[in-house]
């Protein structure tokens, strides 16, 4: 076996293991659509560990920094970030609702500056940002009139599309890899008999 073909099944492996990857995500993503409150729980309560340990990290580096001008700033951002992810921790559901009713305050003005400003400048895509302003701002009501309800299920929602488009993107990557490495390595395998094969002289062929 040349060292071409190992690599190969290496890569092949490698890009099969991302399919897989992307396989258990896009599964996450669904049942978190059908269970959206469970869903929101866990995407705050990841976020409060990604705080805390932020935090703890942050703190780590600002003690072996101490004695420079970054020291205070790294000690207060690092406290900042642990107190935080405690609360998150703590109160998932106030944390969901703050960020949901944050959420809501965002489509609402970006809708409006998408409304305004296509009126103003009249570009030639004006269409589409009126209809990209118009949905924002329709979905911020729709957030914001249905709050604090709306906590339970909005922040699901979006972590649990964001997992199922990584999982289908890491999935069609990992086919896509495969198929590649699978024409690469054909290509190979036809290439190397013939590198291996004999040059006889013209003389011998003559024979």
């Amino acid at each position: 076996m040349n060292v071409a073909t190992t690599e190969g099944r290496k890569l092949s492996r490698g890009f099969g293991w991302l399919a897989l990857l992307g396989t258990l995500l896009v599964i996450a993503g669904i049942i978190g659509l059908i269970y959206t409150g469970v869903a929101t729980l866990t995407s705050m309560l990841l976020f409060g560990w990604l705080l805390l340990v932020g935090g703890l990290v942050g703190l780590l580096h600002a003690i072996e920094s101490r004695g420079t001008s970054y020291f205070w700033l790294g000690v207060v951002v690092a406290a900042l970030n642990i107190a935080a992810g405690v609360v998150v921790i703590k109160h998932p559901e106030g944390t969901a609702e703050a960020l949901t009713m944050f959420a809501a305050l965002l489509f609402l003005t970006g809708g409006v500056f998408r409304l305004v400003g296509s009126v103003v400048v009249r570009g030639p895509q004006m269409g589409w940002t009126l209809l990209q302003g118009a949905f924002g701002l329709l979905l911020g009501l729709l957030v914001l009139f249905d709050w604090p309800h709306s906590s339970l299920y909005v922040l699901g929602c979006f972590f649990s599309l964001a997992l199922l488009f990584d999982g289908l993107g890491l999935i069609a990557i990992g086919i896509g890899g495969r198929r590649i490495v699978s024409m690469v390595s054909e290509r190979l395998d036809e290439a190397v008999p013939a590198a291996d094969k004999p040059i006889t002289a013209p003389e011998d062929e003559q024979k």
